[in-house]
C-alpha cells in the first residue's frame, strides 16, 4: 500500500500500518520467504517489523483491516463498540479476486506467496480507489 501511496503522490496524507491479533513475532522482520516474493515485485520489506495491535490503535486509524475471519473476531473482540465500524477484511477491497480472506501462505509453498501478493495488490488497488475519491485534490 505504502508503495501504491507514494506513486499516486498521497504518501503523505495517508498513514499506513501494519499488527497481528497476536504478540508471537513482534520485533521479527517478515518472513525471508514473504520479503523475497515482494522484492520480486519490486516491495522492499526489509524496514518492517512486527507489532502487536494496541488499543491505541483503533483511535488512531479511520480503517482497520483483517486478512481472513479468525483476526476480524479477534480484532471485534478488543475493538471498543464507538470503533467497530473501522473494522473489516482487506479483500473486501478486491475489484479483481473474488476471495474472502487472504490465504495463509506457508501451506501453499512459492504458489501461496503469489497468490497472497495478487490479493493484496488488487485490494490496495481497491482501497487506492477509495482513498482518492476521499481525499481532497491538492
Amino acid at each position: 500500500m505504502r508503495h501504491k501511496l507514494r506513486k499516486a503522490g498521497l504518501h503523505e496524507a495517508v498513514r499506513v500500518d501494519s499488527a497481528g491479533t497476536h504478540a508471537w513475532h513482534a520485533g521479527a522482520p517478515p518472513d525471508y520467504r514473504s520479503a523475497h516474493h515482494a522484492a520480486r515485485r519490486g516491495y522492499d520489506l526489509s524496514a518492517l517489523r512486527a507489532r502487536e495491535v494496541v488499543d491505541v490503535d483503533f483511535d488512531r486509524f479511520d480503517l482497520i483491516l483483517a486478512m481472513d475471519w479468525d483476526n476480524l473476531a479477534l480484532l471485534e473482540d478488543r475493538c471498543p463498540p464507538a470503533h467497530l465500524r473501522k473494522l473489516g477484511r482487506l479483500t473486501e477491497h478486491c475489484r479483481r479476486h473474488d476471495s474472502p480472506v487472504v490465504p495463509d501462505p506457508y501451506a501453499g509453498g512459492p504458489q501461496g506467496f503469489e497468490e497472497v501478493l495478487d490479493l493484496v495488490e488488487d485490494a490496495c488497488d481497491g482501497l487506492l480507489e477509495l482513498i482518492r475519491r476521499q481525499t481532497p485534490a491538492r
